[in-house]
């Protein structure tokens, strides 16, 4: 319950929908007075975190509005909220050209994750979402992070934590891709044939599907040696914005 308070800070999260976080489809006939006993014990646990010499009463950070329960909390005290920041900002970077400056915030947006999302928390249907849609914003952050370090001539120095990526993401056809031009540029055109031999052979065993056309004029490309594989075109403005979370 906390965790889905926190995830939209200074909102209204309504009761139906706290209750449905919690038990689902199948809320006990007591669900009301058990919320309101969570809350009851929530509030005291913000009250012992602020410590007993505080004046701020927990009825003020945890309140009761409008059918439904507001955590206020002051801006930046959310770590997802302060990563949906760093990731626009880094964002902004790319779209005025500055890949040095988007590099390095992509990095502080991802240094924030310290793991899965909510890694120790039972997570009901609302959580469910929330972090799945986070954690294809971090692959997404991870991507375009790589993309502004290849841009700027580091295939050498990301290549190790290239290849622990697609371990990882065995399927990612984006983070394949990366891997095989920084191989390409490391002068190791061997082993990014072999990167791409593997994820078709996962591919077509798994789901019965060729790779992309994107990822075949890429092997295309490693085939003739194509010098394009030498650089990477600036993207055009105005790619995908961020949604908010909060």
């Amino acid at each position: 319950m906390l965790s889905l308070l926190a995830l939209y800070p200074d909102q209204v999260i309504p009761v139906p929908m706290l209750i449905e976080e919690l038990w689902r489809s199948a809320p006990p006939r007591s669900a009301l007075a058990t919320l309101q006993t969570y809350i009851l014990q929530l509030r005291r646990r913000i009250g012992a975190a602020l410590g007993p010499e505080s004046p701020v009463d927990p009825k003020s950070i945890l309140i009761k509005q409008y059918g439904g329960y507001r955590l206020r909390v002051p801006d930046g005290c959310v770590d997802v909220e302060l990563y949906q920041q760093l990731i626009a900002a880094a964002r902004r970077s790319v779209e005025g050209g500055d890949d040095e400056t988007a590099s390095r915030i992509f990095r502080e947006a991802l240094d924030l994750w310290r793991g899965s999302m909510l890694v120790d928390v039972p997570a009901g249907p609302f959580l469910e979402i929330e972090s799945k849609w986070l954690e294809e914003s971090r692959l997404n952050a991870l991507e375009q992070g790589i993309e502004c370090d290849l841009r700027l001539g580091r295939h050498t120095e990301i290549l190790a934590e290239l290849i622990a990526l697609i371990a990882r993401y065995p399927f990612h056809e984006g983070l394949h891709a990366q891997c095989i031009i920084a191989l390409c540029r490391s002068g190791r055109q061997s082993q990014a044939l072999q990167v791409y031999q593997t994820l078709r052979a996962r591919s077509v065993e798994k789901f019965g599907l060729e790779l992309s056309p994107q990822m075949r004029k890429l092997h295309q490309a490693m085939l003739t040696a194509d010098p394009s594989l030498d650089m990477m075109p600036r993207p055009r403005p105005g790619g995908p914005v961020e949604r908010s979370a909060m």
